[in-house]
């Protein structure tokens, strides 16, 4: 039911997308722009055929941010409220049906949990627009009214980590400036937490020792690929000619602070990537197939999962049974679970790069920073999509459908199908490494 959802999206916002009042072209928008733009917002990714700032009008860019904003709560979470509306209630299949999509742990108050979501990121995209309006407003003599939209345009794609900017170049004439780069990463870091994280820090936040594991892990892994990717971005681009090279000590530093966040999934670009070093795009790979927290608008494999092995691993080489955070132990079960997204994350980038490299003329390197920011719902490009053939094309749209509706959804559907085995087999320990 998730996926016809988000492909029904998908298939509305190709056909909104195609009205001729939609483009500045003459008639009827191509189809394949079309598909590709709305698969691309539905799936909260920002990757674009077109320059979203001249080839749609007013009512395409508005399309697109409603998409964005579809793909961001989710498709079933506004299905729910819709059945809430209508009926007042909720079935266990509608109650099923929420927590697939909102990555609920229980069944709970589903109705409470629903509106605390779409209140919340309301509100955030609400701050961050005002935000950004201002200063659109105040320092780029803008009018009121285009400050207004590009302020509510970029507040609400950086809270869904779309990474939609209505500018030709990006963010890159902003790259120096605090008051339009802050908020937009404010945006990305606050959505690409979660929701469950975000109601937590308000509950127990002066409580540290009170956190949840999922809390801990969440935050403890956005501080430290936080300072690692700051560092690596800073030190490998600060002499860079083509991107922080020219600037100022001020400048280059708001820059390498966009250069670390922004690579978490939202796909804003503040630096050209066509022009970063090899080494600052391989940290780009870590920080795009890592993603975010869980149960947010980031994608990814998720901070979660990848501490979960991390610590998993740990343990295996001190020699300890149990693997523990803090002072709880993982269940087996959720390492498992860790692994399998991982892994299929990995078969999924694999086979994506294969893919894209027998059906393009693109470089090993290139295509594969497309084939992992479209899985990870990044968004970011080296300027190659608008060249990419229709076969390239559909690779990454499939990708960030995978990416976005997530592995684990599929997973999860196998896994309902199976039986559980009455008995054991004889244990046998195959050699490892």
């Amino acid at each position: 039911m998730v996926v016809l959802a988000y492909l029904l999206a998908a298939a509305i916002g190709t056909v909104l997308l195609m009205i001729p009042a939609a483009t500045t072209q003459e008639g009827s928008g191509d189809f394949r722009d079309a598909l590709f733009t709305s698969v691309s917002a539905v799936c909260i990714t920002g990757m674009s055929t077109v320059d979203v700032s001249t080839y749609w009008t007013p009512f395409g860019q508005s399309v697109i941010l409603c998409l964005v904003q579809i793909g961001g709560l989710g498709i079933m979470t506004l299905a729910m409220l819709l059945v809430l509306v209508v009926r007042g209630r909720l079935g266990l299949r509608d109650t099923l049906a929420a927590q697939a999509d909102a990555h609920t742990l229980t069944f709970g108050d589903v109705r409470r949990l629903l509106r605390r979501i779409v209140t919340l990121f309301v509100v955030v995209e609400l701050v961050v627009a005002v935000l950004l309006t201002i200063r659109f407003r105040a320092a780029y003599d803008a009018g009121i009214g285009q400050a207004l939209w590009h302020g509510v345009f970029h507040g609400v794609s950086s809270v869904n980590n779309a990474g939609f900017a209505l500018y030709p170049d990006g963010m890159i004439s902003f790259v120096g400036d605090i008051w339009i780069i802050g908020p937009l990463c404010l945006g990305v870091l606050l959505g690409g937490l979660g929701y469950p994280v975000l109601f937590e820090l308000r509950q127990r936040g002066r409580r540290y020792r009170q956190w949840s594991m999922h809390l801990q892990l969440t935050i403890k892994g956005t501080v430290l690929l936080f300072v690692v990717g700051l560092v690596a971005f800073v030190g490998f681009e600060w002499s860079n000619p083509g991107t922080l090279g020219p600037l100022g000590v001020w400048d280059k530093t708001v820059g390498g602070l966009a250069g670390t966040v922004f690579p978490r999934t939202s796909g804003f670009n503040s630096v050209d990537y066509a022009q970063i070093r090899p080494e600052t795009m391989t940290i780009s790979y870590v920080l795009m197939f890592i993603g975010g927290g869980s149960a947010g608008t980031a994608g990814g494999i998720k901070l979660t999962t990848f501490l979960i092995l991390a610590a998993v691993m740990w343990a295996e080489i001190r020699g300890e049974r149990d693997v523990t955070v803090g002072h709880r132990r993982i269940p087996a079960e959720t390492q498992r679970q860790a692994l399998t997204v991982a892994l299929l994350g990995v078969a999924c980038v694999m086979l994506g790069t294969i893919v894209m490299v027998s059906v393009t003329s693109l470089p090993l390197e290139l295509a594969m920073f497309e084939v992992i920011s479209a899985f990870s719902t990044v968004g970011l490009s080296a300027n190659v999509t608008p060249q990419l053939p229709a076969a390239g094309e559909a690779v990454l749209m499939v990708l960030m459908f995978i990416g976005r509706v997530g592995i684990i959804t599929v997973a999860s559907s196998l896994a309902l199908s199976s039986r559980r085995r009455r008995y054991q087999l004889p244990e046998e320990r195959p050699i490892v490494g």
